[in-house]
C-alpha cells in the first residue's frame, strides 16, 4: 500500500466515522438502549456500507457519504412514521409477546417467537426467577428481554425485614420438557422414574408425552403444565 492509498483510506474512514456519528445522533439514543431486530439489522447494514466503501478502491468518498446519508434518511423516516402513525409500529417494530399468562405458558406464543422452554427458562433466570410457579405474567419485549410480573405470594419481602430465621434454599429442576423425561435431572434429585409416573397418574395424566413442562423442587408439590390448558 503506497502513501496515496493510506491517505485515501484515512480520509474515507474519517468521513465515514463522522457520518455514522451524525446519523446516530439524529436517530437518537434509543437506537442503542432499545435495540430491536430492525435496529440491529440497520446497524449492520450501515457498518457494511462503510466497510465496502473504504476497502473498494473504485468507490469514491462521495459514494460513502451518499450511501450512509440515504440509509440514515430511510431509518429516520421509519422512526418518524412509527411515531406519527401507530398502525405502522407492529409492521416495522413488532409487538411484545405474552409468553406466560396467569401462570400458564402460552405454547403457541413460544412457537410463534421461535423459542423453546430452555430459552424461556434461561431468560427467567437472568431475571433471578428460577421457578415457573413464581410467575404470573412474562412478556417478551421487542429487544428480546423478558419482563416478569411475579405472583403476589412471591413479591420480594426479605426475611430480615420480618425478623424471621433463615431457611434453606433449594434449586428447582425440570423433570419433563416438551413431553420428554429429563433423566439426568431425575438422577440428580435421586428420584426414580416410577415415582414420576405415579405423580402423573395421581394428578390425572397418563403419560409424560401429555406434559409440556414439569418442575420439581424440594418441599414443594410437583408443578405440572400440560400441553392443553383450559
Amino acid at each position: 500500500m503506497n502513501k496515496l492509498d493510506f491517505y485515501s483510506v484515512t480520509i474515507e474512514l474519517l468521513v465515514g466515522f463522522f457520518s455514522l456519528l451524525l446519523v446516530t445522533n439524529i436517530l437518537g439514543k434509543p437506537q442503542i438502549s432499545q435495540l430491536t431486530p430492525f435496529h440491529f439489522i440497520s446497524a449492520l447494514v450501515l457498518g457494511e456500507l462503510l466497510g465496502n466503501a473504504v476497502y473498494d478502491k473504485e468507490i469514491s468518498i462521495k459514494y460513502v457519504v451518499y450511501a450512509i446519508a440515504l440509509w440514515g434518511s430511510l431509518l429516520f423516516l421509519v422512526e418518524l412514521l412509527t411515531q406519527k402513525v401507530k398502525r405502522t409500529r407492529n409492521f416495522f417494530q413488532g409487538s411484545p409477546s405474552v409468553l406466560i399468562r396467569r401462570g400458564q405458558i402460552d405454547y403457541q406464543e413460544l412457537k410463534k417467537n421461535r423459542m423453546d422452554l430452555n430459552e424461556l427458562l434461561s431468560l427467567m433466570r437472568q431475571k433471578d426467577v428460577f421457578s415457573l410457579r413464581e410467575v404470573e405474567y412474562a412478556v417478551l419485549e421487542l429487544n428480546g428481554s423478558l419482563s416478569i410480573l411475579k405472583k403476589s405470594n412471591y413479591d420480594f419481602i426479605s426475611r430480615q425485614d420480618l425478623q424471621l430465621p433463615e431457611k434453606p434454599v433449594y434449586l428447582p429442576g425440570a423433570l419433563i420438557m416438551d413431553g420428554e423425561i429429563i433423566q439426568d435431572n431425575l438422577d440428580n434429585f435421586g428420584l426414580p422414574v416410577t415415582w414420576l409416573a405415579e405423580q402423573l397418574r395421581t394428578k390425572g395424566y397418563k403419560d409424560a408425552q401429555d406434559i409440556l413442562y414439569a418442575e420439581w423442587q424440594q418441599n414443594k408439590d410437583l408443578l405440572i403444565i400440560p400441553y392443553e390448558q383450559n
